[in-house]
């Protein structure tokens, strides 16, 4: 199993101050289209809604084809279970705040490759290309966010 989490900062010094509720309405955004958000993704379709919480969606990332559930936790998190594909497991977009009110955005994933055993040089080196891909995402993620947040208009 492959694991990582990383938090970053979400107000920089120069970048408008986002609140919660802005980094929220952007997982949302992102959750329902994520093309704007992560570079490495190529297709992003919603297939069926189970819900306002709940959603089923497919996607293209690394050229790989994906089916994932969507659960959202207003405020909180949004966690992405992958249901069909060669890299299953989960994925979650956290916001998190420290005790003096500081946000930071925690993206964690818990993947399993099929047919690729654990802790073997083949998981190791798709492991190594999931962390830079998913730091962009955090940081693609957050400039995407921030120019909402300035009135801009994001979308493929």
């Amino acid at each position: 199993m492959i694991y990582v989490t990383n938090a970053i900062s979400v107000n920089e010094p120069g970048e408008p101050t986002l609140t919660r509720a802005d980094v929220w309405a952007g997982l949302e955004l992102k959750a329902n289209n994520a093309l704007p958000f992560v570079p490495a993704m190529t297709q992003c379709e919603v297939l069926e809604r189970r819900g306002d919480l709940e959603f089923d969606r497919e996607i293209e990332f690394r050229g790989q084809r994906f089916i994932e559930r969507i659960t959202l936790e207003p405020e909180q998190r949004v966690t992405f279970t992958r249901l069909e594909g060669e890299v299953l497991g989960t994925i979650a977009n956290e916001i998190e705040e420290s005790p003096s009110g500081e946000l930071s955005l925690r993206f964690s994933f818990a993947l399993v490759l099929k047919g690729v055993v654990p802790g073997s040089a083949d998981e190791a080196t798709y492991a190594e290309g999931m962390k830079g891909d998913y730091l962009k995402a955090v940081e693609a993620t957050l400039a995407a966010i921030r120019k909402v947040a300035k009135g801009e208009t994001v979308g493929v």
